[in-house]
């Protein structure tokens, strides 16, 4: 299979910081939306783009808890927008759009905890898959227009290095049987690599690229804290005080290394001509199939072959479509 994914020596590794990555980069004028951007390395995220000149958008489920959070950051505004309740996507890309103003970028960061039993949207979809995938699938979607008018923007879909690990479950993906948190998750972050890669495909004539990104495992989200002290623990990622350990060039990281390359996505020029590729460490991922557990010592991120298939990226597309018609 050919493919885009040859690390490109961007000058930055992983230690590198949000604010290293946009030393000197200026985005005055530039409108900006990240969805979760109001806690963890979304919160950092947000923080990072608004003070290198952009106006950002929230999109957030509780506004008000939102804007508590984002308290004292300029240019940053924050719109309700529930991932799992189609007429609030709606209801939300209504409104930019009556706005006409370009998005320059689009940061598909929000992600729900793994629940250990199975959660469902008001639909019956597995919640995973509807809010890290389907959720933004329709919000990207929607706000085509948008993206169009600003002649050259950016989708940034925030994955993980469990793409590794997934499967696309063609004809259950809302696990009717067999639910596994993992598989599920595995699953919601596979489709986020394979919606950027089919994206670009479809959109690159537009000036619309698509990035997916893995940013590192970071201790004290949410997202990685819903594993629990003893897991965390067994894993590596806290020492015996819970203390987050933190090894960047293994992955583990701090909110604002694990933004970085979140941001090297939706600015580097460097991406200038290439998209639908799979991003770590702020550089492109090389491609990696050999099997390669998962250990204390090693958290295996690099992008797997089945990840990037221009095949199944674009079945999942077709298959996306139909379950939002539904």
């Amino acid at each position: 299979m050919t493919h885009k994914q040859h690390p490109i020596g961007s000058g930055f590794n992983a230690a590198s910081t949000a604010d290293e990555v946009l030393a000197g980069v200026e985005l005055g004028g530039k409108n900006i939306l990240v969805t979760g951007g109001h806690a963890g390395i979304g919160l950092e995220t947000t923080r990072a783009l608004a003070k290198a000149g952009a106006s950002v958008t929230v999109g957030a489920r509780d506004p008000e808890r939102a804007a508590r959070a984002l308290v004292g950051l300029e240019r940053v505004e924050v719109r309700q927008l529930d991932l799992v309740d189609p007429g609030s996507i709606d209801a939300f890309t209504s409104r930019w759009l009556e706005s006409r103003r370009p998005l320059h970028v689009l940061v598909n960061n929000a992600a729900p905890p793994a629940p250990r039993t199975i959660l469902r949207d008001s639909r019956g979809y597995e919640l995973q898959f509807a809010t890290s995938h389907l959720g933004h699938f329709q919000l990207t979607r929607g706000l085509l227009p948008a993206l169009r008018a600003a002649q050259g923007a950016r989708v940034v879909v925030v994955s993980s290095g469990a793409q590794r690990l997934g499967q696309i479950r063609w004809d259950d993906p809302n696990f009717s049987t067999g639910y596994d948190s993992r598989l599920a998750y595995a699953q919601a972050k596979l489709a986020n690599v394979l919606f950027a890669v089919e994206l670009d495909r479809r959109f690159a004539r537009d000036g619309i690229r698509g990035y997916a990104v893995h940013p590192g495992v970071v201790v004290g989200t949410k997202l990685n804290s819903s594993a629990g002290a003893d897991k965390l623990r067994a894993m590596g990622l806290v020492d015996d005080s819970g203390r987050p350990i933190i090894d960047p060039e293994r992955g583990k990281k701090t909110v604002q290394q694990g933004a970085s390359t979140i941001v090297f996505a939706a600015t580097s020029p460097l991406l200038a001509d290439i998209g639908g590729v799979y991003l770590k460490d702020n550089d492109i991922s090389r491609l990696d199939d050999e099997p390669r557990p998962l250990t204390a010592d090693s958290i295996p991120s690099e992008v797997a072959s089945h990840s990037i298939d221009p095949e199944s990226a674009r079945r999942l597309w077709e298959l996306s479509e139909r379950l939002l018609e539904t």
